[in-house]
């Protein structure tokens, strides 16, 4: 009975002026151990129940993120010579990985009172509500400086192409040093910088082959690992002394 009242409701609500349809072009990346990065083609279609309205900008914003994860940042000062640490703040959760690429600049397409309800941006996307250092919004900011200097952090605005207000596409670059885990590819539509529709799905990331016997060897047998590396590195320098001795004669 609850089921079929829900199913009433449901079918009284009104279609959505607009939603989107998505497509990706690959539904998983693989962290091989030549792994150099990848780039995923987000594409996709606004379905209408209505004809395009005139008075309004259509804004299309995409974002890919990693797994969160808390971290420390720290500040260096130089005392007697020696640059040392003198305050940390522990951020509560930022993302491993995080691109955003908008239609136009953020500006156009967001308003702020959108972002943050949804929490698109970069600084939006970080929690780090338990820091009493002062000025602790200085270490987000660095946060934010050194991950966008590894393209671990990316603002692409005016990347993603919108062809007669219907079809969209943008490119996301992987970077090689990608945290494995569950990456959210979130796609927001916008009327005058308002939120009228969005989409979620994932993409697992994974490390495989070689890569994932590796990593399953140091975590579940480290001491087999660790001997194993010894070998290894024994064997190596054996095979380099021996090479070297070759030339010299």
């Amino acid at each position: 009975m609850i089921r079929l009242f829900a199913l009433f409701i449901l079918l009284a609500l009104p279609a959505k002026a607009e939603e989107i349809v998505l497509g990706l072009s690959r539904d998983q990346v693989a962290i091989t151990a030549t792994f150099e990065g990848s780039d995923i083609l987000v594409f996709g279609a606004i379905k209408r129940e209505a004809p395009i309205p005139d008075e309004s900008d259509l804004g299309v914003i995409v974002t890919v993120m990693g797994p969160s994860e808390p971290v420390i940042v720290r500040r260096k000062d130089k005392r007697l010579g020696i640059w040392v640490n003198t305050d940390e703040v522990e951020v509560d959760a930022a993302p491993s990985f995080y691109a955003v690429a908008t239609s136009a600049p953020m500006r156009e397409v967001l308003k702020d009172v959108e972002d943050l309800r949804y929490g698109i941006t970069i600084p939006r996307v970080i929690r780090s509500v338990g820091a009493v250092v002062e000025d602790s919004a200085s270490f987000t900011r660095a946060l934010i400086r050194i991950r966008a200097g590894e393209e671990l952090y990316q603002v692409l605005e005016g990347a993603v192409d919108v062809e007669q207000e219907t079809l969209f596409r943008t490119a996301i670059s992987l970077p090689a040093n990608l945290t494995e885990g569950e990456y959210e590819a979130h796609i927001f539509l916008t009327r005058d910088g308002r939120v009228i529709d969005e989409y979620i799905t994932f993409i697992p990331v994974r490390k495989v082959g070689l890569e994932r016997w590796l990593y399953n060897l140091a975590h579940d047998n480290a001491f087999l690992y660790g001997l194993m590396s010894l070998a290894i590195a024994i064997v190596a320098g054996w095979g380099a002394s021996a090479a070297f001795s070759l030339l010299r004669r």
